[in-house]
């Protein structure tokens, strides 16, 4: 047995080791996990040692053995936890439900913790294997069970709205746990707990936590937004450049020349594809290049600008206000002949801190009868979306699928409707500057 924990050990310091070298953005779901990983390899060192003790009771020092015993349950006890907390903010971020029993959860392993350090520890010792037993072994199992309860709850109650894949690694990595948990409970000599929580923390490195499928996904989105931007409205491109062909024909001054210049900035802007994260400035800067052709070609269309100058040189998404713009334009003002106004407001956020929200407001019609329904459905479940390269959502899915991967889950775009007509689009994102620092 001692054997098989080291070599569990070996294998998940592997994976920590591969784990922490990936880079990433540190969400809330990935710190969750890379505590769970440092604690379950400490776990399975003091596995290791209580498995060797425990088998020498007549030649280990009766106090050596009880303060391993401590720790190893101590640290099996914030494990499970551990996995209750993982599986806690991935159904929350999936469905937007608040965790509910986050107290519970924490009262509890508070209460646990101080039992495994108090309790009496007690041996027995059999013809087949010493192993520890009594109201302080009961801790592990009771704890187990409660934490399992509470997983096997929020997975239920939130199964129709987790994504697929992931509600069946959860689903599977509970089993696993239960029959070992089970196991164990029945035959006590085979010390096999550690294995258990090995292979649940396998089963989520592999599927939801391998840096190769967040890299899969990043290159994604990365060809997603070329593809956004390569295929720019093509009406847009006709309508303007016919504009400045009759604009031409009729006035022979410095309009023309302003006019395409603009063109020319917009279009030298909107390629520049080398970087993910540009600076809140240099997105402002092609939004209104696109924005002063767009007022010219509709003289009763204004644009406005309110901007903290502090997040001029915050990092956001490269090239997602444009696309938000053209949404209000197409979907809000078209329907009013293009008379109003879009205001382009970026502020830091008063409910979330270190974030910054940024709202496109326009003064058009406003949605259509269950268009609202329909934009926050896939807003609300954009990761279940397949990519899309035609239709009026590409730009809006596109935007919210690189926020969230390149921002974190709690920051995205949502939509409002302005009490007095039009629509709000807000867009929440991280304040880091160009040197990563919030």
């Amino acid at each position: 047995m001692l054997r098989m924990e080291i070599a569990l050990f070996l294998v998940l310091a592997f994976v920590a080791l591969v784990y922490f070298s990936a880079g990433r953005k540190h969400t809330m779901l990935h710190k969750t996990f890379s505590v769970l990983l440092i604690v379950m390899l400490v776990h399975l060192a003091f596995d290791a040692a209580t498995i060797y003790t425990v088998g020498h009771l007549d030649t280990v020092p009766l106090l050596l053995n009880d303060i391993l015993h401590r720790f190893f349950i101590g640290t099996m006890v914030l494990a499970v936890y551990l996995f209750y907390q993982y599986i806690a903010i991935l159904a929350e971020e999936e469905t937007g439900n608040p965790r509910r029993f986050d107290l519970a959860a924490r009262i509890y392993l508070a209460a646990a913790e101080l039992g495994v350090m108090l309790l009496p520890v007690h041996y027995a010792v059999t013809p087949r294997g010493n192993y520890s037993d009594g109201i302080h072994a009961s801790v592990c199992y009771i704890s187990t069970a409660f934490y399992l309860l509470l997983c096997v709850w929020l997975l239920l109650r939130n199964w129709a709205q987790i994504d697929r894949k992931k509600k069946f690694a959860v689903g599977a990595a509970l089993a696993i746990e239960v029959c070992v948990s089970l196991l164990q409970a029945i035959n006590p000599t085979w010390l096999i707990s550690g294995m258990g929580l090995t292979l649940m923390t396998m089963s989520f490195y592999l599927t939801l936590e391998n840096p190769d499928i967040l890299r899969a996904e990043l290159t994604e989105q990365k060809m997603s937004m070329l593809y956004l931007k390569s295929q720019v409205n093509p009406h847009f491109l006709y309508n303007t450049l016919d504009t400045i062909r009759i604009q031409a024909q009729l006035n022979n001054d410095k309009q023309v020349a302003d006019l395409l210049m603009r063109l020319v900035d917009f279009f030298r802007l909107s390629v520049k594809v080398d970087r993910q994260m540009v600076a809140l400035d240099d997105e402002l800067e092609l939004l209104e290049a696109y924005m002063e052709l767009m007022c010219y070609r509709y003289p009763e269309l204004t644009c406005s600008y309110d901007i903290d100058p502090d997040l001029g040189g915050v990092l956001v998404p490269n090239f997602i206000l444009q696309p938000i713009v053209e949404n209000s334009l197409l979907h809000g003002l078209k329907n009013k002949g293009y008379r109003g106004e879009v205001r382009i407001v970026a502020q830091r956020s008063a409910q979330h801190e270190g974030r910054m929200e940024i709202q496109v407001i326009d003064t058009g019609s406003g949605f259509a009868e269950g268009a609202k329904a329909k934009i926050e459905e896939l807003l609300l479940h954009y990761d279940k979306q397949p990519a899309k390269l035609e239709g009026n959502s590409i730009g809006v899915l596109n935007v919210q699928k690189r926020i969230k991967l390149l921002c974190g889950r709690d920051c995205g775009l949502w939509y409002t409707e302005n009490p007095d007509g039009g629509v709000t689009a807000h867009l929440l994102l991280p304040v880091t500057d160009e040197e990563g620092e919030e």
